[in-house]
């Protein structure tokens, strides 16, 4: 008891340290400047005949049975002042000099003893909130320099249950989860492995874009096995002082041996699994101790049966060998981006919960988002949840979709932006070249949408999609196509306005590397089925661009440059001249633009069919030709004026060849 009554005082007593420090500092600011003369009950009274007393306040002390008199005289400065102790029986000598004299300021108080609740108000109250904020205060900092000072505490946070995510939350990875099954049913039923000999992996590496659901994935399969679940990221162990990461990693590791069988999700592992030894100046002592930690926790000495380690990154590239042997992680699963089948299932996992018209189609959806991943559909439905609250709408339709995949692609439209007609009909022209390149060249992507409605840094833009989802698989001409394709801006600018504008740069810088990737590294060129540029394995610090190798003299390095040139001008040459033989059609496009400023898959095929926007109730027959035809072939015959002729001008001037 004693000993505890010790201990409470030594964590008061620096608070109230504190309190008389505060107190006291308090008392110089009120009272430190000021000078207060003592004066006797006859020097007070000679001054008060004299007339030299100019203030005047009298407090009875019923405690001490005396008056305090406090005032000033005519000779003092604003900080003096006099105080004199009067005893009852003179106090009223005071007064009635007071009161003769007509001093200008005159109080006389009342006794501050009188009232109990006064003085303790007055006096005590002020002390004692000063003395429980100071223990509060002082008591949060003592917790917390407490929590500060405790480094070596593993930061991974336990799920007791695995969580309540499954394998049906988890949409378009049917190959990653049987992968990870195996895992689930070695936690459920150990035995069954144990009695054929059978090991299980002690660590799975999910590998993959980001977005893709490796993190998901993960969790999925806690959930699954309903085990315990402890889940960290890489970023976590890493810390200013040495050693603190490696001792978090064994008392990870220790917490997780007490829950076996359990699991242990490692996110970003990159963080902390980079090479040993890389790099400019050597390694990084503090994280190289972590790995190595690391590195024996998984498969040391130690046995830590039980401890199944799932690993996520999208940079397997900068991680340790070491890291990646048998023993360790055993296995790297891929998580790729979603094909068209799994972006159905994908957008039937987020739709669950949002209201749709009846016209939307979810497969026609996934059609249209090649190259998302798993987040960017679920950002793209919320995106189009949004903007149906926005436009009071009881649910989503597809406008508000098409909208979204405009806002995930490109930035929202400005449409608050003035545009001159001149600009509009430069950026029509411009998008129109693109456009057209993609209808007629064999090999091009399919054009879905044409818009010049500014988003982003661009002033308009054509969305072309693939034909046919293939894997990350292109031939030679299909990257000549797509090169012809996003050089078709600057020479529909050329070609039509006779001007050249700065809208094309980008185009320009993705064209470049294109060619510059078939010559270097895919042997599409005259140079022969050579890798000049490749990614080098050895400094992974260095950067994307200092970590290219070269293996190549200087003079090689200019036949490069000039076989890149090469298939530029070649591609560019093309474009020109595929887009004078359909120049109408750019016109006509860039017409429609310019009025309808957005045209979609459905109007651009009417255009190209019909030379027109309309139902197909309204349209012309497909046996009958079209305007663009007609044109085609009276610029073949040389008919003069073609362009400015009606449709039936031109089925009477061509009579004879449509016959």
């Amino acid at each position: 008891m004693n000993k505890r009554n010790n201990n409470v005082f030594k964590n008061i007593f620096p608070y109230l340290i504190l309190c008389c420090v505060i107190t006291a500092v308090l008392m110089f600011l009120n009272y430190g400047g000021n000078i207060t003369h003592e004066l006797s009950t006859g020097e007070l009274m000679n001054y008060i005949n004299k007339e030299k007393v100019t203030e005047l306040v009298i407090t009875p002390k019923s405690s001490e049975s005396i008056y305090y008199v406090t005032g000033k005289l005519k000779d003092y400065k604003d900080n003096e002042s006099f105080e004199a102790k009067v005893i009852e029986q003179e106090i009223s000598e005071i007064t009635d000099y007071a009161t003769t004299h007509k001093l200008k300021t005159y109080k006389n108080e009342s006794d501050p003893g009188s009232s109990k609740i006064l003085y303790i108000i007055v006096n005590v109250l002020p002390l004692a909130i000063l003395v429980i904020l100071s223990y509060v205060l002082f008591n949060k900092m003592a917790s917390g320099n407490k929590n500060s000072m405790d480094f070596g505490r593993s930061r991974a946070k336990l799920s007791e249950d695995g969580g309540n995510v499954k394998f049906d939350s988890v949409a378009g990875l049917d190959e990653e989860k049987q992968e990870v099954a195996e895992l689930i049913d070695f936690l459920k039923n150990p035995k069954k492995f144990q009695k054929l000999g059978a090991r299980i992996p002690k660590g799975v590496l999910l590998v993959g874009p980001p977005g893709t659901g490796k993190t998901l994935l993960a969790k999925a399969v806690a959930g699954e096995a309903n085990v315990p679940f402890f889940y960290i990221s890489g970023s976590d162990f890493v810390e200013l002082f040495v050693g603190v990461g490696a001792s978090r990693v064994r008392d990870m590791f220790k917490e997780a041996k007490r829950c076996a069988p359990c699991l242990i999700f490692i996110d970003e592992i990159d963080a902390v699994g980079r090479q040993r030894g890389s790099g400019i100046g050597g390694g990084h002592d503090e994280r190289e101790q972590t790995l190595n930690q690391l590195l024996t926790e998984m498969d040391g000495f130690g046995a830590n049966e039980g401890i199944i380690i799932i690993a996520a990154t999208n940079r397997p590239d900068v991680l340790d060998p070491a890291l990646l042997r048998p023993g360790r992680f055993d296995r790297q699963v891929t998580v790729s981006l979603p094909d068209s089948k799994a972006r159905e299932e994908i957008l039937k996992v987020h739709a669950k919960n949002k209201i749709f018209d009846k016209n939307i189609n979810l497969k026609n959806v996934a059609q249209r988002t090649p190259g998302y991943s798993g987040a960017d559909l679920e950002n793209l439905l919320n995106e189009a949840a949004l903007l149906a609250v926005r436009r009071n709408k009881n649910a989503i339709g597809m406008p508000e979709i098409d909208e979204a995949t405009d806002r995930v692609l490109m930035g929202p439209a400005k449409t608050s932006r003035v545009i001159t007609p001149a600009e509009k009909r430069l950026v029509a022209i411009h998008e129109a070249g693109h456009a057209v390149l993609g209808i007629k060249l064999e090999n091009a992507q399919e054009v879905h949408k044409i818009t010049i409605i500014p988003r982003g840094m661009a002033g308009g833009y054509t969305m072309m999609l693939p034909k046919e989802e293939k894997i990350a698989i292109m031939t030679k001409n299909e990257l000549l196509a797509h090169i012809t394709g996003l050089l078709g801006g600057r020479a529909s600018e050329e070609l039509f306005l006779g001007e050249i504008t700065t809208g094309a740069s980008d185009d320009f810088k993705k064209a470049t590397n294109v060619a510059r990737s078939m010559v270097t590294e895919y042997g599409m060129s005259d140079l022969g089925p050579m890798q000049y540029e490749q990614q080098s394995g050895e400094n992974v610090f260095l950067g994307r661009d200092y970590n290219k190798s070269k293996n190549y003299s200087d003079q090689v390095a200019l036949e490069i440059d000039q076989a890149s040139r090469k298939i530029i001008e070649e591609c560019y040459e093309k474009a020109k001249k595929v887009l004078k033989e359909n120049e109408d059609l750019v016109n006509l496009l860039a017409d429609a633009l310019i009025t309808n400023e957005t045209l979609t898959k459905e109007q651009i095929e009417s255009l190209v069919l019909y030379g027109k926007i309309c139902d197909t109730e309204e349209c012309p027959s497909t046996s009958e030709p079209t305007l663009l035809k007609l044109r085609e072939m009276a610029k073949a015959k040389k008919i003069k004026g073609y362009t400015k002729m009606t449709k039936e001008e031109l089925l009477e001037a061509l009579k004879d060849e449509i016959e």
